[in-house]
């Protein structure tokens, strides 16, 4: 594994989980009547804490597409998850909270997850897929799953809905790091014209913006620890998928190597659970009406 490529991911990490902090904390004062609007993203950029959340993202969605562009994604992205340790690191200085049982259990889990996966699968280049049906395939099975677990949460209580529009946005951030990397290759291989001639980098900006509509609606109804699980959990599952599915990502694939593996992404998500379920996340106000209610007829 390249150190450059772990510097970049782990500062990308870090960079990530403080910014979803600052932004949840400004997002949780937002109007209910803005929920999955444009109009929240709007009212947001009003507030600087939220904005300098924002700064944070970028500047971790910079040096994530810098790592991408460097190694595997099925490298990266369980490098990207251990945003949680970073955001429960900020959080917990807010809260001053102490870690517990609960927190070192986590935290554990987590960075073993990570090592086994990383250690066991020994993730490597390989030749992209050029089928582009295997592509828009894959491609599309994401997008209309986060489109569907969207349209559901809409429709259910505020209870449900964090957690399924957190679901949604990170199934779409794997698919934007997947087209991260791709957009990274294009321009290494025939500069900004090759860049500009394709649809992927727009495809980049349009589920960047739509899965800042969803987080940020997720982040404005319900505490943190509701909603920064799924997100941390789905993102790495989706963009590994697209790595295997049609980059030309490697893992090994004897028996004792996928056990490691399927272990090791196991203990990720269940690290992340516990370390986005710990008491020292920010809570926000309580949000007793439904959502469909708040929406025009």
């Amino acid at each position: 594994m390249s150190v450059l490529v772990l510097i970049l991911a782990v500062s990308a990490a870090c960079c990530l989980g403080f910014g979803f902090v600052l932004q949840q904390n400004a997002a949780q004062r937002a109007p209910l009547s803005d929920f999955l609007s444009p109009r929240l993203l709007v009212d947001l950029m009003q507030v600087p804490r939220w904005l300098g959340g924002i700064a944070f993202m970028v500047a971790g969605m910079v040096l994530g597409a810098i790592a991408l562009s460097q190694g595997e994604i099925s490298l990266v992205e369980p490098l990207l998850a251990t945003n949680l340790l970073f955001a429960l690191a900020l959080s917990r200085r807010q809260t001053r909270q102490p870690l517990g049982r609960q927190g070192w259990t986590g935290l554990a889990l987590l960075a073993g997850g990570v090592t086994a996966f990383i250690v066991a699968g020994q993730p490597r280049g390989g030749s992209a897929i050029s089928d582009p049906f295997r592509h828009w395939l894959i491609i599309g099975a994401m997008i209309g799953l986060a489109l569907l677990l969207t349209t559901y949460a809409k429709r259910s209580r505020l209870s449900a809905a964090p957690v399924l529009l957190a679901l949604a946005a990170g199934l779409l951030y794997g698919v934007q790091d997947a087209l991260t990397r791709i957009s990274g290759q294009r321009f290494s291989e025939g500069g900004l014209t090759e860049l500009v001639t394709t649809w992927q980098p727009y495809g980049v900006v349009v589920i960047g913006v739509t899965g800042l509509i969803l987080v940020q609606s997720a982040f404005e109804t319900a505490p943190l620890r509701m909603s920064l699980p799924a997100l941390t959990a789905a993102q790495p599952l989706a963009g590994i998928l697209c790595g295997v599915g049609f980059l030309g990502d490697r893992l090994r694939t004897d028996t004792g190597a996928l056990a490691w593996e399927a272990a090791g992404l196991a203990a990720i998500v269940g690290g992340i659970v516990l370390l986005g379920l710990h008491p020292c996340m920010p809570s926000g106000a309580a949000r007793p009406q439904r959502v469909r209610d708040l929406q025009p007829n």
